[in-house]
């Protein structure tokens, strides 16, 4: 069983779920989409994943305008405006009766080709949009046992082969990492740039503490993530020391710290890097102070409400 960010226990209540396609919500065993279906076919989409609190999705502008970037990117016309995207998500959590401890995905793609072929002038009908939510909390365990990391040979390449800022369906790559950390016994693959610095993890962004200053890669070769992002300004508004930098996987096995971030848990402690512990193995004062901080800009967003 995973054991890492994204390890969850089974909701009875995820059985009983409305997803929406299309702006028509199905039940969960009825949501389907077509085989010819763009995303299904090539992985020629996009992609967010959220979290509800307290009836809020918090950031929801950053994500709709990072969708909105990759859509450009891909020269995808989402086919709504995202104030009425914004609406839509809205819609189906309280279809729902949702309120806390929910993930969803937001999912957009090409649409639906008239043939299994990659040009896009193939695509017939309009752009799919699914969004399926569901109860998801993150094991409570999580940030006292921290996580298990493994550098895999699977590397994040260039902008100029598949650009690595864009959230895309396609995510062959971070598979493989995921696949080699797991066949190796861990929870995650650290992922390298082409350059051998450190990037990324294969579903989180990576974050190590050295001699007080927070470290973090460059970013050229990782998705600027919304929680990575909002700790690196984290870090900036409360006087922590941050640096978005080259550094090597040497350089995290004698870290003071080592932590990821992600939508899903937030701000989770890793305890171990290729089977040396990371210190003494347990969450350190930094990363504890800026989980802390996370938690009351979460509270902050709730507190606006849904403007």
């Amino acid at each position: 069983m995973n054991t890492g960010t994204h390890a969850i226990a089974p909701d009875e209540r995820n059985r009983h779920i409305q997803i929406n396609i299309n702006g028509e919500l199905f039940p969960r065993d009825k949501a389907v989409v077509s085989v010819f279906d763009s995303g299904f076919i090539l992985g020629d989409g996009i992609w967010e994943g959220l979290r509800l609190h307290r009836g809020v999705i918090p950031f929801l502008g950053q994500h709709l305008k990072r969708l909105w970037e990759g859509a450009k990117a891909l020269d995808l016309d989402p086919g709504i405006p995202p104030a009425d995207l914004r609406q839509r998500l809205y819609d189906t959590v309280d279809a729902n009766g949702m309120e806390s401890g929910v993930h969803i995905r937001l999912m957009l793609s090409r649409g639906t080709k008239a043939t299994p072929y990659q040009d896009p002038a193939m695509t017939i009908g309009p752009p799919t949009i699914v969004i399926i939510p569901e109860y998801k909390t993150p094991d409570p365990a999580l940030f006292q046992r921290g996580i298990r990391l493994y550098t895999v040979y699977v590397r994040r390449g260039y902008a100029d082969v598949q650009d690595p800022r864009i959230n895309s369906h396609s995510k062959l790559n971070c598979i493989f990492g995921c696949i080699q950390a797991a066949k190796a016994g861990f929870d995650e693959a650290l992922m390298l740039d082409p350059h051998g610095h450190v990037a990324t993890c294969n579903s989180t962004h990576f974050f190590i503490v050295r001699d007080g200053e927070v470290w973090t890669s460059t970013g050229d070769y990782c998705l600027d993530g919304i929680t990575r992002r909002n700790v690196i300004d984290l870090c900036k508004a409360n006087g922590v020391p941050v640096f978005e930098r080259n550094f090597s996987v040497m350089q995290t096995y004698s870290a003071d710290e080592a932590f990821v971030t992600g939508t899903f848990a937030g701000l989770a402690p890793v305890a171990e890097i290729d089977g040396r512990p990371i210190a003494d193995g347990e969450p350190g004062p930094i990363m504890r102070r800026l989980r802390e901080l996370y938690r009351d800009l979460i509270a902050e967003e709730c507190d606006r409400g849904r403007s």
